[in-house]
């Protein structure tokens, strides 16, 4: 039987540091806990702040094509498609699927937030 992750978490609401993997999104946000109307227990993460676009620095820019599809972009250009959502927080776009649904719109490929890009000369 597998375990779930989320079993594992104190009352203090740490989340131990293997609950998300690193690259997530979720990684280093609090695992929180509350009830239910039910009076259930319910683990849930804590919010999650998108990034202002200015936080990015510009690595380069991609013109979709018809077809294309965020996770494969981010696999091409990132090297994981599983990091899709850093190039939705870089297009300042909540939805990745709204990235995609307009060929030729230009997109913005960048540095992780807060890590400063390539120096122009």
């Amino acid at each position: 039987m597998k375990m779930d992750p989320f079993s594992m978490i104190p009352s203090s609401q740490e989340a131990p540091e293997d609950v998300f993997p690193i690259g997530s999104r979720y990684r280093g946000l609090a695992i929180l806990r509350g009830r239910d109307a039910a009076d259930r227990d319910v683990v849930y993460v804590g919010r999650r702040w998108i990034p202002s676009p200015e936080a990015f620095a510009d690595v380069g820019r991609y013109q979709l094509r018809d077809g294309d599809r965020i996770d494969n972009i981010a696999a091409d250009l990132i090297g994981d498609p599983g990091l899709y959502w850093r190039i939705a927080d870089a297009n300042a776009a909540i939805d990745p699927g709204e990235l995609t649904r307009r060929p030729g719109r230009w997109l913005r490929i960048t540095m992780a937030a807060g890590i400063p890009g390539p120096q122009s000369v």
